[in-house]
């Protein structure tokens, strides 16, 4: 009902990870932390957007990732992924992102039974 499932997961933690490992690499090509601030920033900021966008077109296509890594077993694979995560991950995925809101797995609202 809400969409996403291991699609979004897939592309919420390919983006952290790519956003992780550009903020990283950025901060090690620096001679050191206080030149990093001081001289870089702005260069820093402006790239930083530029792979930001990059990274975000990068973790859209995660799926073809997994399928081009050794194909068949790519797809095959990727099939399975999905097939696990709608059997068993996906209750406790939106119970750990949605909580306790009172929206049942259906997208249905809990009404207390009044009889």
């Amino acid at each position: 009902m809400r969409g996403g499932g291991l699609y979004a997961v897939g592309y919420a933690l390919t983006f952290v990870f790519l956003e992780i490992r550009t903020v990283v690499s950025e901060i090690a090509e620096a001679e050191s932390i206080g030149q990093f601030f001081s001289e870089q920033l702005i260069e820093f900021v402006f790239r930083f957007f530029g792979e930001s966008l990059a990274n975000m077109i990068q973790a859209f296509i995660w799926p073809v990732e997994i399928v081009t890594l050794s194909p068949p077993w790519g797809a095959i694979g990727l099939g399975v992924m999905f097939m696990f995560f709608d059997k068993f991950l996906r209750e406790p995925v939106e119970q750990f992102l949605l909580g306790d809101n009172g929206e049942s797995a259906a997208g249905e609202r809990d009404v207390p039974n009044q009889n």
